[in-house]
């Protein structure tokens, strides 16, 4: 099986931002970031052997069954427009193909949605082990430093809860779970949209 190839991140963002501010289908913005990684090294977030991803609690927030989709943020959604994306790889570095992926967060406000499914949803990796959520940036939580809530599951294996994290924020010191090893890669983020890369690493059998 190959390799996941690494981002070219000038054409990503030429690529994908530009389907983030303009709020394009799903399926376009998908293939625009399979163009965008089709470069020639292999990715640099994974190397044989690496540890697996950490896990995180799931916090009080998470709801089961969301909608599967990719688009999370909604016409109007008050935030600033990100493509969460990357890989899910197992420890040598090989694509996971149709591994879950369930992403769930706090508004532009810091509040969650608990009576519905408004930025929550699911999808699979697909034969690359590649994923992109197009969503927004989360507010900050009372007690909290800035994250993102994600389940994570290989066809058949257990289920990695984690949650990931932003560079440079002011609460990531204080905040009492808070992982470095969490940290998104940030590729250019604009007043209106950018990316935030992250690579899973499965511990599977």
């Amino acid at each position: 099986m190959r390799r996941p190839r690494s981002y070219d991140w000038r054409m990503t963002m030429t690529l994908l931002t530009r389907r983030v501010l303009l709020g394009s289908a799903g399926a376009m913005l998908l293939a625009d970031f399979a163009r965008a990684t089709s470069v020639v090294q292999p990715t640099p977030q994974c190397e044989v052997g690496n540890d697996p991803t950490p896990a995180q609690t799931a916090g009080p927030y998470f709801t089961p069954n969301s909608p599967e989709r990719g688009i999370l943020a909604e016409a109007g959604m008050e935030g600033q427009r990100i493509a969460l994306s990357g890989f899910v790889l197992d420890r040598q570095c090989r694509p996971v193909p149709g591994a879950l992926l369930d992403l769930w967060h706090a508004d532009a406000r810091g509040a969650y949605d608990n009576s519905g499914y408004r930025l929550r949803g699911h999808q699979f990796s697909d034969a690359e082990g590649r994923y992109v959520f197009e969503t927004i940036v989360p507010g900050l939580y009372p007690g909290r430093t800035r994250h993102f809530h994600i389940k994570v599951q290989a066809p058949k294996q257990r289920v990695l809860t984690t949650q990931l994290y932003f560079p440079d924020e002011a609460g990531n010191a204080s905040d009492r779970i808070y992982n470095p090893a969490l940290l998104l890669q940030l590729a250019q983020m604009e007043s209106n949209g950018g990316i935030g890369r992250y690579d899973f690493v499965l511990d599977v059998g």
